[in-house]
């Protein structure tokens, strides 16, 4: 197996890329995380896996070990293929994921492109107890105790906004004994 490579980026999409080792090009998928941490550099390493099949080789490639692990985690679940592997990945972080995971956020795992209810209820149940054993970074202030923050969240995400921009803005506006609606409410200002 390749588990990682170390050489010249030749070639970078948003899909894959192409690294030369030793005067030989590989073809590397990659996820959307992946391709926006490498940068413009040209002299990269990148963490790989590789899968058989009967009609193709293909490597996989990740910018961190911790995204190759959950990588191999997701496409141990029946029904996810490295593909849908590959997708997950692009859609959220390995620590995103792994919160979803051990917080059994099914609503979350869903929202990404092709997965349904019992795909990402399956990704829950097989993977919960490997991923609470691993360093992934589970913890963040949306965790099952704060239920104003996930509540606010979910009403901002139901609103069109991004994930990632409405945690900031509650993150930002945050404070001790807020309802839901007011954190709503400055956040909205925020955003």
């Amino acid at each position: 197996m390749i588990a990682h490579l170390n050489g010249r980026l030749i070639e970078k999409t948003p899909t894959n890329i192409i690294v030369e080792c030793a005067g030989v090009g590989y073809f590397v998928k990659i996820s959307l995380n992946t391709f926006s941490k490498l940068g413009n550099d040209e002299n990269i390493k990148i963490f790989t896996q590789l899968q058989v099949r009967e009609d193709a080789h293909t490597l996989y490639g990740f910018y961190s070990i911790k995204e190759r692990e959950m990588f191999n985690h997701l496409i141990s679940v029946s029904g996810i293929g490295a593909n849908t592997g590959i997708l997950m990945l692009s859609a959220l972080t390995s620590d995103e994921i792994a919160s979803a995971i051990v917080g059994e956020n099914v609503a979350l795992i869903q929202s990404i492109k092709g997965i349904g209810a019992k795909t990402a209820q399956r990704v829950i149940i097989d993977l919960k107890d490997k991923v609470a054993k691993s360093d992934f970074a589970t913890e963040n202030i949306f965790t099952s105790n704060n239920t104003n923050q996930n509540d606010a969240l979910t009403a901002l995400l139901a609103l069109g906004f991004d994930k990632k921009r409405a945690e900031k803005a509650i993150t930002k506006v945050l404070t001790d004994e807020q309802t839901v609606e007011e954190i709503i409410k400055e956040a909205l200002k925020v955003l």
